[in-house]
């Protein structure tokens, strides 16, 4: 009996729950004007649909869905909060350009919890502004060129020179994107111990879209354990390096700019600091180097023209003669690909941001408080403002500008104060990778799959590119 009635008071809590939030939620709504849209379930929202879309190969019904029925500006509950979704360039372009006004950043726990509180992605106000401008002083055009484009070169020659003639592609990337990043931060080649760092890695990212609930989500449990694993090993690091810290023997990375400023940062800042950083230079341009190629092979023409431009640069150079500057310079339609790879690939989904006031939009309120998210994807896929936005058409930015709509619709970097600040270093690299691939291998898909745009680990097993060297005289 004793059981049967709490099961009952149980029942009638989440009935009472339900009817409530219903109440509030259409009584708010006729206050305020919200966008359209809905909030899903109590307590979960549209989480699990959201969750759900990413992990298939196509990810854009649970925006495509919502824009037909609620139009390009929609409410929805995310994450354990109401959230207004804007597939509306206009309205994006406002968001990232008010960071700081009537705007601050703000992400799910999932993701924040991940990062740590003193990440460059979750810093706000001055401290941002300084740690931004540290950031890109060591990836700007000057540093690439003068410093970053010899380890890039070579690197990414290393790592060719060990593949055999059947390659998991987005494995390798991972292993190239990840020790350039480490070197550039810390100064490290590879290792055995930057190896198995990559490795905790990969498993901190895929806690990134889940519900932050280890309870609930092995993936998430696993993801906390492998973040503890690299706050420690990087802790070691920052500890060394502050021992071993004198005067005339300074690196030049961005550990040493850390530890040298006149902040004062903590070893714990430092570590959340170097944590977010890696995962930015890692994950980001390995998976846009992957697609990249996966695109490429689907449109032979492109493939023709970029292998083209590139044996013409490498017909100037010996063999083992390393790109310059002024190679990368010589890359147009290379730099095409990299514009319609951003576009359709869209790493970066969008922006997560937290209204500071009441800010009226469209003719719609985004109530103080509530969270918004900027969605470049939506932008970028949608016919409106680029034609056939679906396909890959790297031929559309040879006039300098893909869109068909007047305004600048590309986003594939975000934009305003919070501008990635390695977006030129993101675009050398994969430069670069291109460059080596094209002119020493050709290769076949293993299988011929759906575009897929989230590589999972599930995914890379199932699709190989087998590759094979280039006559190499």
């Amino acid at each position: 009996m004793a059981g049967l009635t709490l099961v009952y008071d149980l029942v009638l809590y989440i009935s009472i729950s339900t009817v409530i939030f219903f109440i509030i939620k259409r009584s708010r709504s006729r206050r305020l004007r919200l966008p359209p849209g809905s909030l899903g379930l109590p307590f979960l929202g549209e989480t699990l649909q959201l969750i759900a879309a990413y992990k298939t190969e196509n990810p854009e019904p649970f925006i495509d869905v919502r824009v037909k029925r609620f139009g390009s500006i929609f409410t929805t509950h995310i994450f354990g909060e109401p959230t207004v979704f804007s597939a509306d360039p206009e309205t994006n372009r406002f968001i990232l350009q008010n960071e700081g006004k009537s705007f601050e950043c703000s992400y799910p726990g999932s993701v924040s919890n991940l990062l740590g509180k003193h990440s460059l992605l979750l810093m706000k106000g001055s401290l941002h502004k300084r740690m931004h401008s540290l950031t890109m002083t060591f990836a700007n055009s000057s540093i690439i060129r003068d410093h970053l484009l010899v380890v890039i070169d070579r690197l990414v020659r290393l790592h060719m020179d060990s593949w055999t003639d059947r390659v998991l592609l987005m494995e390798e990337a991972k292993k190239i994107t990840f020790e350039l990043t480490v070197k550039q931060l810390m100064s490290f080649d590879p290792n055995e111990w930057t190896e198995s760092l990559r490795k905790e890695y990969v498993l901190v990212i895929e806690g990134f879209f889940t519900v932050p609930l280890p309870i609930f989500s092995t993936t998430y449990r696993r993801a906390i354990q492998a973040r503890t694993k690299v706050a420690e090993a990087l802790s070691l690091v920052v500890r060394q390096r502050r021992k071993e810290s004198e005067p005339g023997e300074r690196k030049n990375d961005m550990l040493e700019a850390l530890l040298a400023g006149d902040d004062g940062f903590s070893d714990e800042e430092i570590v959340d600091f170097l944590v977010a950083l890696l995962v930015a230079g890692y994950e980001t341009t390995s998976t846009i180097m992957t697609l990249a190629v996966k695109f490429l092979t689907e449109t032979p023409l492109a493939l023709a023209q970029l292998k083209e431009e590139h044996d013409e640069i490498r017909a100037k150079k010996s063999k083992q003669e390393p790109l310059e500057w002024n190679d990368y310079k010589s890359m147009p339609f290379t730099q095409c690909v990299v514009n319609e790879t951003l576009r359709v690939a869209n790493i970066i989904s969008g922006v997560f941001r937290r209204a500071m006031t009441d800010i009226n939009i469209k003719g719609y309120t985004i109530p103080k408080g509530w969270r918004v998210f900027a969605s470049f994807r939506a932008v970028h896929l949608d016919h409106d403002h680029f034609k056939d936005a679906r396909s890959f058409n790297p031929w559309r930015w040879q006039n300098n500008s893909g869109a068909t709509s007047p305004v600048n619709v590309s986003t594939s970097f975000g934009g305003g104060p919070r501008l990635c600040p390695g977006y030129e270093l993101a675009r050398v690299e994969l430069s670069v990778f291109l460059h080596h691939l094209v002119t020493r291998f050709s290769w076949v898909p293993a299988e011929q799959d759906k575009l897929v745009f989230f590589p999972t680990t599930r995914t890379q097993k199932r699709n190989p590119i087998i590759v094979q060297r280039r006559n190499e005289n």
